[in-house]
């Protein structure tokens, strides 16, 4: 058994989605220092391509900014990425929104926007990406990583409702998605992260010390966390793990009421 290289992203490709800030960025790092090539997509350009500048110091990491939250979008991202190679071996679905309101205010739109981004398009986009990843699947496992929530496990105090349900249903079209393409040799599974510093999180992010109190680890997601959970479940150590979603979180989860 040769466990040297388990870990090894040496010649793959990878797109993480919402790569340029936050959880999709501490990912994309975390593959570039294992040697994979790394295309990162956004809606706000210019700091896509300032995140692709400065990741460019750490191998190959290319901007391609889209938004990516319909099938044209993903038809898009993929005209784009087929500018620069034949198939994929990686997707990460990180890009994500999140809304907040009291429930009798809750509008249309706020539900529509998160659902979209967070349930609608890893579906379409590793639809549209298929072909590629089945591609890769020839020689080994292709990947894909959805990136939930633990929102979608237990119930949180805030009133986000429809970032919730489509994290919950991510989780659970993972394993739908998973029973259905290892049949192409494509592998699929979820991370779902607990408190990270990130413009989404911005409790962890301003007041981490606050957060770190109510965290059985005593203390918030550092990057080096999140990129740990995604290469393990990007490369070969990962290979024999199917639909599942790892929970990267610091034991919140085990002491939310409703967990």
């Amino acid at each position: 058994m040769n466990t040297q290289d388990l870990f090894s992203l040496q010649g793959r490709t990878a797109i993480v989605t919402g790569g340029s800030r936050g959880i999709g960025r501490m990912i994309a790092e975390g593959f570039l220092r294992q040697g994979a090539r790394v295309y990162i997509t956004a809606r706000k350009a210019a700091v896509c391509e300032q995140t692709a500048k400065e990741l460019s110091a750490l191998g190959h990491c290319v901007a391609l900014p889209l938004d990516v939250s319909s099938l044209e979008g993903a038809k898009a991202l993929l005209a784009a990425y087929a500018q620069h190679e034949s198939q994929l071996d990686i997707l990460v679905n990180n890009a994500g929104a999140a809304w907040g309101a009291p429930f009798n205010e809750f509008p249309e739109a706020g539900w529509d926007k998160v659902v979209d981004l967070n349930m609608k398009a890893p579906f379409f986009l590793t639809q549209t990406f298929a072909p590629m990843l089945r591609a890769a699947a020839q020689t080994h496992a292709a990947k894909v990583i959805n990136i939930a929530s633990i929102d979608g496990i237990s119930v949180n105090p805030w009133e986000t409702y429809s970032y919730a349900a489509s994290k919950a249903g991510l989780i659970h079209l993972t394993r739908r998605m998973a029973t259905r393409l290892i049949e192409d040799g494509i592998v699929v599974n979820a991370i779902a992260p607990g408190p990270f510093a990130s413009d989404m999180n911005v409790e962890a992010r301003d007041h981490g010390d606050t957060v770190a109190d109510r965290v059985p680890a005593k203390r918030v997601g550092q990057p080096e966390d999140m990129a740990a959970a995604a290469i393990y479940l990007a490369s070969r150590a990962g290979d024999y793990v199917l639909g599942h979603t790892l929970v990267v979180d610091g034991g919140v989860t085990h002491v939310r009421g409703d967990a």
